[in-house]
């Protein structure tokens, strides 16, 4: 990836939606609805501000340290020692995520569609079709996002309306049965995945054109109402349509894809449905790998990060083959351990990277006005 590549505002922000809602759509409702009923969308709003407060932290940084990505300004803030210490766990999570994602997308075509084909098969291919469009760089993605998120988004508007004539009303009450206790444990589950995840986004916001820095704040929060809006309607759809099955069927969307029947002209399409959303689990795990590369090249100070695709690409595939192969466990990983790792990995650094530079520029003002 050449240091000169630049994408617009607008670009950075269909990224940025695709990271966000790319896995999250699919995986994110059923367990959403499982742990917190029909209080979900309470949960979601929850997360939402969450999500909110960690964006406002990423884009203060971006304007105290122009062109500098997340690696570039904790070495100034905290030095070089203690930049590698937290620069272990975050890389570490993060070959674990690329690995989860391709997990998920083998589990979802294991389960839904491919049950015949080995794990190997999907995911090798998978990692093949990422690593290449990784490889291509970051304006070239951003010139595919408009493309594929509107192919996706369309499909899962598609979804919502043509479920229409199966929604019941009466299925949304008792909005909270068992009291608040649910309904904040499904919003740290959701909050952890995927609105924790955005802190990586930091490492390549610098990639935005320098006329354009000005507007990338406010575009990226648009972005994030996008995401919980699209994730609100879809579980208030599972809910109205699926009722207390929402939260036992995995992958509500698809589940609501095997339901649509129009007429018996528009019929038994979840195939169609099925590939079209995993468009999203592929192109997360490009965004993130791109990411991956673009932190190891700056820890490790290289000038061409375009050699390690490949090699971490193949790292990734044999994590997501020999880890976490059962679907309970991969339950587990996503509702308790993902946010928790999120919070050490992620939010941790930039926290404590924002404190100081709050510090030191208050104590700057201070001194200031002291002359």
């Amino acid at each position: 990836m050449n240091k000169q590549e630049r994408v617009s505002s607008v670009q950075m922000t269909m990224l940025f939606l695709f990271f966000m809602t790319g896995s999250s759509i699919v995986i994110i409702p059923a367990p959403l609805t499982n742990v917190a009923g029909n209080g979900a969308w309470i949960s979601l709003l929850i997360a939402l501000a969450m999500g909110m407060i960690l964006l406002a932290g990423v884009l203060y940084l971006y304007r105290q340290f122009p062109n500098k990505s997340l690696i570039e300004y904790s070495r100034i803030t905290l030095g070089n020692v203690l930049t590698t210490v937290l620069l272990i766990p975050l890389t570490c999570v993060m070959f674990w995520h690329v690995a989860g994602i391709v997990i998920e997308i083998g589990t979802f075509f294991k389960s839904t569609m491919l049950k015949e084909t080995p794990t190997y098969a999907v995911n090798s291919l998978l990692f093949v079709t990422i690593a290449l469009t990784a490889l291509a760089g970051i304006e070239v993605m951003a010139r595919m996002a408009a493309v594929l998120l509107a192919l996706m988004f369309g499909f899962i508007v598609i979804i919502w309306v043509l479920v229409g004539n199966l929604f019941h009303l009466e299925y949304l009450l008792p909005v909270m049965p068992d009291g608040i206790g649910p309904i904040l444990k499904a919003a740290y589950i959701v909050y952890g995945f995927p609105y924790a995840e955005l802190v990586v986004f930091s490492i390549i916001l610098p990639y935005v054109q320098q006329e354009d820095t000005s507007k990338v704040g406010k575009h990226l929060f648009l972005a994030l109402i996008v995401n919980a809006m699209t994730l609100l309607t879809s579980v208030i759809c599972s809910i109205m349509v699926l009722g207390p099955l929402s939260g036992e069927l995995k992958y509500s969307l698809y589940q609501l894809a095997r339901l649509i029947f129009v007429q018996e002209i528009i019929e038994r399409i979840e195939s169609v449905i099925g590939f079209s959303l995993i468009i999203g689990f592929y192109f997360k795990a490009s965004i993130l790998l791109l990411i991956l590369m673009r932190v190891l090249s700056q820890w490790l100070r290289l000038k061409n990060e375009r050699f390690l695709v490949f090699p971490v690409a193949f790292i990734c595939l044999l994590l997501s083959l020999t880890t976490y192969t059962k679907e309970s466990a991969l339950e587990e990983i996503v509702n308790t351990t993902w946010p928790l790792l999120n919070n050490i990995a992620y939010i941790f650094p930039l926290l404590l990277i924002f404190i100081v530079t709050l510090i030191r520029q208050l104590s700057r003002r201070n001194k200031n006005q002291d002359v």
